[in-house]
């Protein structure tokens, strides 16, 4: 049997793994294993980002003292990432298939080096016909600077490693463009390049999983944007991973349209990162104005106006228009010290290359 894609991230959140008491859902997860191990089988690359590890550690623990919701965060998912990937183990080793874990935090993509090295890590896994399972190490991420959830780490793993698709599984059939528990709403089934959502987004969450709708959109627009096919669809039904892939026509999901343009692997690191971004680089009104044309242009230092913030060489830095408005974010070739002596100055290196940059 042929399948749409050759290499896919598969997220499945909380809501799907989770039963109504918030302890893990064993029969879905097998399901789903059966699944992917049927798309691996047929020499699908699949990597799995996979929520779950606090509802395997409630059923385990039982704590005398009452919890604050960190420390119980990190306590259930401590515990319950262990139970969680030796649940995936038993399940893929009936298929023969082996299985690698992959605890990240969102420092780790914060640097190049880091993210080669998990880009690397994931390369050989998947060269050795290993699936790796990927999920935030919530037992050391700082509330600060965790992801939203694990559909953002999603779209990084998938942007990361040139998947041809991300599927992010929830507990409901896609984007609605009503209410979902309202009768009349319906799923938007095909969100082109460009089309504005925000009219039809709820912002109340889902049950037990930390990103709601708005996330889970925001995610797949930027993923879709470099030239990732991006599916939301409801992971409770049954077999819906292969259903997408093979009858994807009339199988019920939200589908992202990619753009036309790939992405480079830097621009797509650089996209993700604006979290990290160290400080602020100013331009004026002619600056911007070349920026947003059709040709690709570098940040020069005759078109900065000010600097903000802290930053050494490589760093990431937002790139602020005259109005104080962000226009994208980009690797700065020089710290800020030099940069600051070069404001307005002709004839200097790029301080921001255009393969450093990423513009909204």
């Amino acid at each position: 049997m042929g399948y749409q894609f050759s290499k896919i991230a598969i997220k499945i959140g909380s809501n799907v793994l989770t039963r109504k008491d918030g302890t893990l859902d064993v029969t879905r997860m097998s399901a789903l294993v059966d699944q992917v191990a049927q798309l691996h089988k047929a020499g699908v690359e699949v990597i799995l980002i996979s929520s779950g590890a606090v509802a395997s550690g409630r059923s385990e623990i039982k704590s005398s003292k009452k919890l604050d919701s960190v420390d119980q965060r990190q306590l259930f998912s401590a515990v319950g990432q262990v139970k969680l990937i030796n649940r995936y183990y038993e399940l893929f080793r009936d298929h023969g298939i082996t299985v690698g874990q992959v605890l990240t935090t969102k420092e780790n993509f914060g640097t190049r080096r880091h993210y080669l090295n998990q880009r690397n890590c994931m390369l050989v896994m998947l060269e050795n016909k290993v699936i790796p399972i990927v999920n935030e190490n919530d037992a050391v991420s700082v509330t600060e600077l965790m992801f939203t959830d694990n559909d953002e780490l999603s779209g990084m793993v998938a942007a990361m490693m040139d998947m041809q698709a991300l599927l992010i599984l929830s507990n409901i059939d896609g984007i609605y463009n009503g209410s979902p528990s309202n009768p009349e709403s319906e799923v938007i089934r095909q969100v082109e390049q460009g089309k504005d959502l925000s009219d039809y987004i709820q912002t109340e969450k889902s049950g037990f999983g930390r990103g709601g709708m708005l996330t889970k959109t925001t995610i797949a627009r930027k993923v879709a944007d470099e030239g990732i096919t991006v599916i939301i669809a409801n992971g409770k039904k049954d077999n819906i991973i292969l259903d997408l892939l093979t009858q994807p026509e009339t199988t019920l999901c939200t589908r992202f349209i990619p753009s036309e343009e790939g992405v480079s692997s830097v621009k797509k690191w650089i996209a993700h990162s604006e979290g990290f971004a160290k400080g602020e680089i100013h331009i004026n009104e002619c600056a911007a104005k070349v920026l947003k044309g059709e040709k690709a242009v570098s940040i020069l230092a005759v078109g900065i106006t000010q600097v903000e913030g802290e930053f050494e060489k490589d760093d990431i830095v937002r790139i602020m228009d005259h109005n104080g408005c962000q226009l994208g974010v980009g690797k700065v070739s020089f710290d800020r010290d030099e940069v600051t002596q070069m404001i307005g100055m002709h004839g200097m290196k790029p301080i921001v290359h255009y393969d450093y940059l990423y513009l909204e």
